[in-house]
């Protein structure tokens, strides 16, 4: 965890994963790398929000695996849900519902699957189609955070792989081009102004 800045309750913090998903954003606004995965996702944006500074909203920005053909470019998030959360199963033993689907406010667009499994298999993406649109492994933490410090959030996802087989090779070779489309979103959203 890492965060570049300081927050300020009139200016949205950004938060990216990993720096190569930062590399192009100018510094204006405060920026916090949480590192990848669910755990280090709540880890860092609870630690940070823990200390008493609170952005004006979260916007997450970051790469994304499309689960079906036909999607790329830049999406706001709609819908997030926990990929690698046996839900009914852990209501059927509990009586208690873990693990549901976040609707964003004002967002109309893709469902994102989240979890902590960097999907590159074909029939894991098959399986993951029939609920989502896009992948990643942070956003669910992110929002389960947002939400539960009643800070709005943004989810804003580049798509950089198909999240079948190479996907590894593919986001190597893709993430400096999806920090640039996604720094150039900032802008263009007059972010910083």
């Amino acid at each position: 965890m890492r965060l570049l800045g300081t927050i300020d309750p009139h200016r949205p913090l950004l938060v990216v994963a990993v720096r190569e998903e930062a590399a192009h954003l100018d510094g204006d606004l405060p920026v916090l790398l949480t590192g990848i995965g669910k755990v280090n996702a709540t880890a860092a944006l609870a630690t940070v929000l823990a200390r008493g500074e609170r952005p004006s909203e979260i916007v997450n920005l970051g790469t994304a695996g499309a689960l079906r053909p036909g999607w790329e470019g830049v999406h706001e998030v709609a819908k997030v849900i926990q990929h690698d959360l046996d839900t009914p199963v852990l209501q059927a033993l509990t009586g208690r519902t873990y693990g549901a689907p976040v609707t964003l406010t004002g967002a109309d667009g893709p469902t994102l699957a989240t979890g902590d499994l960097f999907v590159s298999d074909p029939d894991a993406r098959a399986r993951l189609a029939e609920q989502a649109d896009l992948v990643d492994m942070e956003g669910y933490a992110l929002a389960t955070v947002a939400r539960r410090e009643g800070i709005p959030l943004r989810l804003i996802k580049h798509v950089s792989d198909e999240a079948g087989a190479g996907a590894d090779r593919t986001w190597r070779d893709s993430v400096d081009g999806c920090a640039k489309v996604l720094a150039e979103w900032v802008r263009e959203q007059r972010l910083c102004a």
